[in-house]
């Protein structure tokens, strides 16, 4: 970055050393009529160490996971708003697939962890290597399994996909607000309908909740507006946990979880993208065949003690 530079947006990154901790911090700048605004996102690279069980899905998720990463090519998808986890959950799907007979090659913007025995390869816009570049230079290396690190315009999603049903296991990232709605998205990014049917194997929507702090939250019982908006009768009894705040916590939180939305993109909803059906027609296709929405998710870590009714309802107010 330009220090001498303040009149325009700048990103850079530093690496450091804090407690023999490995620190990555992503700065961004921009320039306000009151001078610099600043935003540092913090990675600290010796924590990863997730598996698909700590990821926190439900025994219901993880099955279905199981299964869509069992496709030996097709495209797999995880969508979100930024900050949501996504790339977490892309790089632990990668060291789950990590085999020392698989070619697996990735184009990121930035590498953020480095994985040993994976090609990873660093998007440089000056240079002229893009994702779509990239892309197209990674499917000339034989790979097995690629991992685009997000899918941000129509070319780099014309490769991916063809790559996807041209035999190769592809992973990326997007932004959308659930699974079924990725696929209306895709279209709109210049997909034809057939194609997205046949390249995309599986979506994975996801957002991350503060949890609660198990040395001072508060169990209470839900009034009858909570237990409305939560969807519950108001003669069932609901017990939920409220954020009180100690010394060993955040205003009553610590920590955060992850809650998700997987949808297989199955025979009938295959059909169904096939014949042009609208969103809450794919929508309503995968609820009957089971699929656990985002506010569902959200609503069985309340239920568990794990976070507070205003995490649920902020998940599902960004669901519209």
């Amino acid at each position: 970055m330009n220090i001498a530079e303040k009149r325009v947006p700048q990103d850079g990154r530093v690496e450091t050393k804090i407690n023999d901790r490995e620190i990555d911090m992503r700065i961004s700048t921009l320039p306000t009529v009151y001078g610099e605004k600043i935003v540092i996102r913090l990675l600290d690279k010796t924590s990863f160490n997730f598996t698909k069980e700590g990821l926190g899905l439900s025994e219901h998720n993880l099955n279905i996971f199981n299964n869509i990463l069992k496709s030996p090519y097709g495209m797999l998808l995880v969508t979100g708003p930024t900050g949501s986890g996504k790339t977490t959950t892309l790089y632990t799907v990668l060291r789950e697939l990590n085999q020392i007979e698989k070619n697996i090659i990735t184009v990121e913007d930035p590498v953020e962890y480095r994985l040993g025995g994976i090609n990873q390869v660093q998007v440089n816009v000056k240079s002229g290597l893009t994702f779509a570049s990239g892309l197209r230079s990674i499917l000339r290396q034989d790979p097995d399994i690629v991992m685009v690190g997000e899918i941000r315009d129509g070319e780099t999603a014309q490769i991916a996909v063809r790559a996807a049903i041209t035999g190769h296991l592809v992973l990326s990232t997007l932004h959308t607000n659930d699974s079924p709605s990725t696929i209306a998205r895709l279209i709109d990014m210049g997909i034809e309908p057939y194609i997205v049917s046949s390249a995309v194997v599986g979506i994975v929507s996801q957002r991350l909740v503060k949890t609660l702090c198990e040395k001072c939250k508060e169990p209470y019982e839900a009034d009858y507006s909570e237990k409305k908006m939560l969807g519950y009768d108001e003669n069932q009894t609901l017990v939920l946990h409220k954020p009180v705040g100690c010394n060993a916590c955040n205003a009553g939180y610590a920590g955060r979880a992850a809650v998700h939305e997987i949808m297989p993109v199955n025979e009938e909803i295959r059909k169904l993208i096939d014949s042009g059906a609208t969103t809450d027609k794919i929508r309503d296709e995968a609820l009957r065949q089971g699929m656990t929405t985002l506010f569902q998710s959200a609503l069985a870590l309340a239920e568990q003690g794990k976070t507070s009714f205003e995490e649920v309802m902020r998940v599902g107010y960004t669901l519209g």
